[in-house]
């Protein structure tokens, strides 16, 4: 019994900082580090640097920035297409530290779960930022973003404390995640040809993947 909640305990932690890096990596980051510092949790070796006060420090100000960036529409979509490049590797790279010491190719897959969860998450997130920033008012627009920060901290927390739990709820998120992405995709869709139609175009073509 104890090996399984071992277990789980790390397939709860390397899946949990893939799904939370993907949405907000700053607020994941802070999160993790916040509790270990505080000496509410213990990581593993390899992810003690987040515990670090200069890691800290960094997270939280990069956090206040993305705060800030995320509730402005139009901003927030530019920010989600840089931080492409960031929380997608950032959520590989945490996930393999979340196994610990193992061998090289449980740690290879443990960075492709995580990363692609990672990217799973950050593709919805930022398509459905898009069909947000549609709406002329901006109060959708922060909702959305206060109820993605509180979701991130609330899951890294309930991916460290209760595990199991977290990974029930996960596999309805991936479940929902599937069945929402092509209906986000569609809806940019329209919203490209809108856009190019508003600006004289006879057809829109297809938004590049």
């Amino acid at each position: 019994m104890e090996q399984l909640d071992q277990i789980s305990a790390t397939l709860a932690l390397t899946m949990g900082v893939g799904w939370a890096s993907g949405i907000n990596l700053y607020a994941t980051l802070l999160t993790l580090g916040l509790l270990a510092q505080s000496g509410n949790i213990h990581l593993p070796p390899e992810l003690h640097a987040v515990s670090s006060p200069l890691v800290i420090g960094i997270a939280g100000l990069m956090y206040c920035v993305e705060f800030f960036a995320d509730k402005i529409p139009g901003v927030d979509t530019v920010w989600d297409g840089i931080h492409t490049f960031i929380r997608i590797p950032a959520g590989a790279i945490l996930a393999a530290g979340a196994v610990g010491d193992v061998t090289p190719a449980l740690g290879l897959a443990a960075a492709i779960a995580g990363g692609g969860l990672a990217a799973s998450t950050h593709a919805t997130k930022a398509g459905s930022r898009v069909l947000i920033n549609t709406s002329p008012e901006p109060f959708s627009n922060w909702a959305a973003s206060i109820t993605e920060d509180v979701t991130v901290i609330a899951g890294v927390w309930a991916c460290l404390q209760h595990p199991f739990w977290f990974l029930v709820a996960l596999a309805v998120f991936i479940a929902l995640m599937i069945w929402l992405l092509p209906k986000i995709w569609d809806g940019i869709k329209k919203v490209f040809q809108f856009i190019f139609r508003l600006f004289g175009g006879e057809t829109a073509p297809n938004p590049p993947v």
